[in-house]
C-alpha cells in the first residue's frame, strides 16, 4: 500500500530521533544522554520523543519488531515439503537481507557501530535485549508449532528456537569481543552459527 503523507512524516520523525539519539550516545555516552536532549537534537518536543519511544533504551530496538515480523511471515508461509531447519535458515536469510537493505548502517555506518558498542557495554541495554529475546523466542516457537503441528510439540519447538537463536546471538557477541565492531566479521560469525545450529537440528 502506498504510504500516506502522515505515515511518511511519522517515519521520518522516528528516524530523525533514532539518529539524534545514537549520535548523542557516541558523543557524550549512553548513560549521560536524556530523552530531553535527544528531542532537542532532533528539534522536536520532549513529549514528541516519548510519544515515539517509552524510554531511551527503546530507541536502540526501534526496528526489532519489524525483523521479528518478517521471521513470523517466513514461518507462516512455509511450503508443504519444507523442513524445520530449512525454514529457520530462510528466516535468517530474509531478516539479514532486510537489514542489509534498510538497517541503521546503510546511510550512516556510525549508527551501527555505536549500537553494537552500547549493546556490548551497557547493562540496561543488555537487560532490555534479553527481555526482547525471551519474548521473540516464545513467539517464534509458537509460530513453528503452528506451522509444523505434525512434526513438533511445544518442547521441541521451544528447543529448536532456542538452539537457533541462541547460536546466532552468542556468535554475534563473541564476534564483537573478538573482532570489534566490524559488520563484515559480525555477519560472517552469525552465518557460521546458523550452519552449526542447522546441522544440530537436522534430526527434526
Amino acid at each position: 500500500m502506498e504510504e500516506t503523507l502522515r505515515e511518511r512524516k511519522k517515519r521520518q520523525t522516528r528516524q530523525l530521533l533514532i539518529r539524534a539519539a545514537v549520535r548523542l550516545f557516541a558523543e557524550q555516552g549512553y548513560e549521560e544522554t536524556t530523552g530531553a536532549q535527544i528531542a532537542a537534537a532532533a528539534d522536536v518536543s520532549t513529549k514528541t520523543f516519548f510519544n515515539y519511544f517509552p524510554s531511551k533504551e527503546d530507541v536502540l530496538f526501534a526496528e526489532v519488531e519489524q525483523y521479528y515480523g518478517l521471521a513470523l511471515e517466513v514461518i507462516a508461509d512455509r511450503a508443504p515439503d519444507d523442513t524445520v531447519p530449512q525454514v529457520l535458515r530462510r528466516t535468517y536469510d530474509r531478516v539479514i537481507a532486510n537489514y542489509l537493505r534498510q538497517g541503521p548502517g546503510i546511510e550512516d555506518p556510525e549508527l551501527a557501530e555505536v549500537y553494537q558498542r552500547v549493546l556490548a557495554t551497557v547493562p540496561a541495554v543488555q537487560a532490555k535485549a534479553l527481555l526482547m529475546t525471551f519474548d521473540a523466542q516464545r513467539r517464534i516457537a509458537g509460530a513453528l508449532l503452528a506451522a509444523f503441528p505434525d512434526r513438533l510439540d511445544p518442547i521441541s519447538a521451544a528447543s529448536a528456537t532456542g538452539a537457533f537463536m541462541g547460536a546466532v546471538q552468542a556468535a554475534g557477541l563473541a564476534s564483537l569481543e573478538t573482532y570489534g565492531e566490524s559488520e563484515q566479521d559480525y555477519l560472517a560469525s552469525t552465518r557460521r552459527a546458523v550452519d552449526i545450529a542447522i546441522q544440530g537440528l537436522e534430526s527434526l
